[in-house]
């Protein structure tokens, strides 16, 4: 059995000249935790070309969703971007990642901190029912440079609260906090000193950053991840990883390419 199964290309959708968003078939084999990614990519020259993608669509869905960049030069998203219905794309068989609820232990605020296509594996978890039976809020933070760059924001203020699986949780639990950096929105800013602020709690109704009752994921490129690793540890939360639950993980394999 090969490491991949082949999938057709559902549709496609740009958001913006630099993010596009595509789903494709998903095989009945195919079993994988909210929050996980998988490699994916195409065929190149009879070998596979392929990059991790956090999985966006929920773990009961009969489709796969991703959110990629385009990177002009890229070896795999120079191709992946001109992706059209009925193309074929390569989905590995084993997906993997550190960005899943049993990787924290218990608390009553869930943080997910996503910048640029970080976002993805929320878009999974805030799907996720178990998510909302193991906290009291989950607090979506996306960072963006430009508004139009906040793909997905209208599925989760106007759709999701209306889903008939999971809109009550949504709508009582769900906060979604958007931001950008280079033109004036509601929220402006990088992740990394919002959180470090204490009028960001209280703009969420919510009390002060805290150890004890606060559970963290986060998505990003790798500065992002560095200053918020370093932060999150000096205010005493410690690294979850796989089979040791922690305040705090961060997902390492990020798409850049």
């Amino acid at each position: 059995m090969t490491a991949f199964t082949t999938e057709s290309v559902l549709a496609v959708r740009h958001w913006t000249d630099t993010v596009f968003s595509f789903t494709a078939t998903r095989s009945p084999s195919l079993r994988f935790d909210s929050g996980q990614f998988v490699m994916i990519g195409l065929e190149v020259e009879g070998r596979p070309l392929t990059r991790a993608y956090s999985i966006a669509s929920a773990s009961y869905d009969d489709y796969l969703e991703f959110l990629s960049i385009k990177v002009q030069d890229g070896p795999l998203t120079s191709r992946l971007q001109h992706i059209r219905e009925g193309d074929k794309i390569l989905v590995g068989r084993k997906p993997t990642g550190t960005l899943i609820v049993d990787n924290l232990k218990p608390g009553r605020v869930l943080y997910l901190l996503g910048t640029g296509t970080g976002l993805a594996p929320f878009m999974s978890l805030i799907r996720d029912p178990a998510l909302y039976e193991r906290f009291e809020k989950v607090v979506l933070v996306h960072g963006c440079r430009l508004v139009s760059e906040l793909a997905y924001g209208d599925r989760i203020m106007h759709e999701l609260p209306t889903d008939e699986y999971i809109g009550e949780a949504i709508r009582e639990k769900l906060i979604y906090s958007p931001t950008v950096t280079r033109e004036p929105f509601k929220v402006t800013g990088r992740i990394t000193d919002l959180v470090v602020s204490e009028p960001f709690y209280a703009d969420l109704g919510l009390p002060p950053l805290a150890a004890e009752h606060d559970r963290v994921m986060i998505c990003g490129g790798p500065d992002m991840l560095r200053d918020l690793k370093a932060f999150y540890l000096a205010q005493g939360f410690s690294e979850g990883s796989l089979g040791e639950p922690g305040e705090f993980v961060i997902e390492k394999a990020f798409v850049e390419k």
